[in-house]
């Protein structure tokens, strides 16, 4: 099941990237190239094979691995702060 995405987590993660999008979006390639490669590739695959803009997809895509990342760490916390 996926973690539920607070507001908190969204508007941290859309001031991050909307401060400057191209450099945000190079700053995902690099770090799933070495954190989850596969999902990378699924990302570049799926960009290049529509008739949409493949820059709008992969950063569609990235913004939501990168909120999912974010409410899965928010939920590891939550879990350690109860357990503790």
């Amino acid at each position: 099941m996926l973690p539920i995405i607070s507001e908190e987590n969204a508007a941290i993660a859309f001031s991050e990237i909307f401060k400057d999008v191209p450099e945000w979006r190079k700053k995902m390639i690099h770090y799933l190239k070495e954190e989850n490669p596969e999902i990378n590739t699924a990302i570049i695959e799926a960009a290049n094979k529509t008739d949409l803009d493949p820059k709008a997809v992969a950063l569609g895509a990235y913004m939501t691995y990168n909120l999912i990342e974010l409410a899965m760490k928010e939920n590891d916390s939550l879990m350690n702060f109860q357990e503790g």
